[in-house]
C-alpha cells in the first residue's frame, strides 16, 4: 500500500448571518453523503483533463465557477429549507452533511473552493484528496467535522491497477470515532469481463484493510462507500458466471469464490441483507457488509440503456447494529430536483452548454448515536 496524500486542513471564517448561524448536527445523529459529480475540472489546463474539459474545447474559469455555484446549491438542497415562525426567517428542516464524500474531482482546491462559496456558512473546515500521481481525477472528502487521520492506499495487485486509491479518513461525531473508506472502482468501459479483475483488485484492498481494523481495533465501526461501478446484483445479472467484486451471501457465489487459486486472499466483498451482517457460506476470513440496496432502496443512482443501476453505494460492518455508539438509522438517494431532470433521470452535466449537475444521483446514511449499553 502507497501513501499518495496527507490530509490537508484549511480554515475558513464562516458567514454568520443574524439568525441565521452555521447549522450543527448535534450529538445524535451523524450524516454521510456522497456524490460522482462527472468529471469536475477546475478552470487551469494540465494536459490531463479530458478533451471538452480544454481550452480549445471551450472550457473556460467562468464554466468552472458557475459549476461550482451550481453544484453547491444543490448540495444545499440535501438539507432543504422550510418556512419557520411569522418573521418569514428560514430554517433547514434537516441538517446539512457532516462530511460528503466526491467522485471524479480534479484536485484538493476544487474541495477548497467548495468551502469557500456558496458552503461557507456551514462550516466545511476539513478536506482530504487522493488520486493516483498522473491521474486527470481523484477521490476526495469535505467535512465539518475534524479529519483526525487519513490515509491513501494504492491498489497494485498482481500487476492489475486500479485508476483510483482507496481513501481512507477518520472522524470522530460525539467523540466516537468512525472510518470512512472511499473509492472509485474501474468502470466497465472495455466491457464488463474484461474490467472486472480491477474492481476485483480494489475490493481487495478494501477486504484487507477492513480485516485489518478490525484485528486492531474491534470497537471501531467502518464504512465502504463510493462509485463501485458494480450493483448490488450484479453477480445474478450475470447469471451467476462471473466472479464478480461485490457477492451475495449465496451459495453459488462461494462456490465460484472457492474456485480461486488456493490461499488467495479475498478479493471481493460480500453484501448482505442482514443487520448484522453476516456471510454464512464464505469462510471466516470474509468480512460481510450491510447494503441498503439489498432490501430498502429501490431506483438507483445511475440511468444506463433504460436500466437503473445501483452502482453508489455504503456498505456497512456489523458495529452499526450492535446497539451502542453509532448505529445505522437509514438511507436515501436523492432522486428530486435538481439532481433529476424532468424525465426523472439524472440531470447529467453538459460541459458545452453548462447546464446540468451530474450523471449520477447523491446517496445520504443517516447514523444515530445510542451511547453505551
Amino acid at each position: 500500500m502507497k501513501r499518495l496524500l496527507s490530509i490537508v486542513p484549511f480554515f475558513l471564517m464562516p458567514l454568520v448571518l443574524a439568525g441565521c448561524g452555521p447549522d450543527e448536527t448535534g450529538p445524535d445523529v451523524f450524516i454521510v453523503a456522497q456524490w460522482n459529480v462527472q468529471t469536475l475540472f477546475d478552470g487551469h489546463e494540465t494536459g490531463r483533463e479530458f478533451s471538452q474539459f480544454r481550452e480549445a474545447a471551450g472550457w473556460t474559469e467562468e464554466k468552472y465557477r458557475a459549476r461550482i455555484v451550481s453544484l453547491s446549491r444543490a448540495i444545499l438542497q440535501m438539507a432543504p429549507e422550510e418556512s419557520f415562525g411569522s418573521n418569514g426567517l428560514r430554517r433547514r428542516a434537516r441538517p446539512m452533511p457532516d462530511i460528503i464524500g466526491f467522485m471524479e474531482i480534479e484536485n484538493l482546491g476544487i474541495l477548497e473552493d467548495f468551502a469557500r462559496g456558496e458552503l461557507s456558512r456551514h462550516g466545511y473546515l476539513w478536506a482530504a484528496f487522493a488520486s493516483i500521481p498522473g491521474a486527470p481525477i481523484g477521490v476526495g472528502f469535505l467535512s465539518r467535522l475534524p479529519i483526525v487521520d487519513v490515509r491513501a492506499h494504492s491498489i497494485t495487485v498482481e500487476g492489475v491497477t486500479a485508476p483510483r486509491p482507496l481513501l481512507e479518513v477518520r472522524v470522530k461525531p460525539a467523540g466516537r470515532p468512525v472510518v470512512l473508506l472511499l473509492s472509485h472502482w474501474k468502470s466497465k468501459r472495455g466491457g464488463d469481463v474484461a474490467t472486472t479483475p480491477q474492481r476485483r483488485a480494489s475490493a481487495r484492498v478494501a477486504q484487507r484493510r477492513i480485516g485489518e481494523l478490525k484485528a486492531a481495533e474491534p470497537e471501531t465501526p467502518v464504512i465502504v462507500m463510493g462509485d463501485l461501478n458494480e450493483n448490488h446484483d450484479e453477480f445474478y445479472r450475470h447469471l451467476g458466471q462471473l466472479l464478480t467484486a461485490l457477492l451475495p451471501d449465496d451459495p453459488g457465489a462461494a462456490l465460484l469464490a472457492a474456485q480461486r487459486r488456493p490461499g488467495s486472499p479475498p478479493d471481493f466483498l460480500v453484501l448482505s441483507a442482514e443487520k448484522p451482517p453476516r456471510a454464512i457460506f464464505f469462510p471466516g476470513n470474509v468480512h460481510a457488509l450491510y447494503s441498503p440496496w439489498k432490501t430498502e432502496k429501490t431506483g438507483g443512482t445511475f440511468y444506463f440503456r433504460d436500466r437503473w443501476q445501483t452502482i453508489d453505494h455504503f456498505l456497512l460492518c456489523e458495529r452499526f447494529f450492535d446497539g451502542t455508539g453509532w448505529n445505522y438509522a437509514g438511507s436515501s438517494v436523492l432522486n428530486h430536483a435538481p439532481f433529476v431532470g424532468a424525465d426523472g433521470t439524472p440531470n447529467s452535466y453538459n460541459p458545452r452548454t453548462g447546464r446540468g449537475l451530474s450523471d449520477h444521483l447523491p446517496l445520504l446514511l443517516y447514523l444515530r448515536n445510542l451511547g453505551e449499553n
